[in-house]
């Protein structure tokens, strides 16, 4: 199973979370933000990981932040080192919203959202940059933030359960890159 554990903890949040990629989309989620559970719940089964996170925060930006960070340690550590098809995109349609989420796992570490929620705009940039990978999010329509936003996580977590799927070898005209001290 590819599975992490991450904990974090600082002067404003203290989070736990396990996330295992090769789950059912199954979510065990504690945390006092009732938006931000839904969001964590949406992504989680469109991309069908399992997750379970405990956290606590001393206000809503420093929860919704540092739970993208974790969960983005999480995702880098459990993904280790075995190919993956690595690029992978979907659009989901949620009522009024149409969004399409394009994700490269490389470590090529950027985020391009079209969100109208900053907090959850701040989610998709920290997601990416501690997972190390390249998330594109447009959105071709919608008037309801809450339709945009759910419809954001619902086709981040469709494009990551397609960027996951294990390969033979390496999609890269560059192979592996491997680092190495100077």
């Amino acid at each position: 199973m590819r599975e992490a554990k991450v904990a974090r903890k600082t002067r404003e949040t203290d989070i736990s979370l396990k996330l295992n990629i090769d789950g059912g989309g199954a979510a065990k989620i504690d945390i006092d933000d009732q938006f931000l559970r839904h969001m964590l719940e949406t992504l989680t089964r469109y991309a069908g990981f399992d997750l379970t996170v405990e956290a606590t925060g001393d206000n809503q930006h420093h929860l919704v932040e540092d739970v993208a960070i974790a969960l983005g340690s999480a995702f880098r550590q459990a993904l280790g080192d075995q190919p993956v098809e690595r690029m992978a995109s979907a659009m989901v349609p949620m009522d009024d919203a149409l969004v399409t989420a394009a994700v490269d796992i490389i470590d090529r570490p950027y985020c391009d959202a079209d969100c109208p929620d900053v907090l959850y705009l701040h989610f998709f940039r920290s997601f990416a940059m501690s997972s190390g990978i390249t998330v594109h999010i447009m959105l071709h329509r919608g008037i309801d933030e809450h339709h945009i936003v759910e419809a954001s996580f619902k086709a981040l977590g469709t494009a990551l359960k397609r960027s996951v799927v294990p390969r033979q070898n390496v999609l890269s005209t560059k192979d592996a890159v491997k680092f190495r001290s100077a």
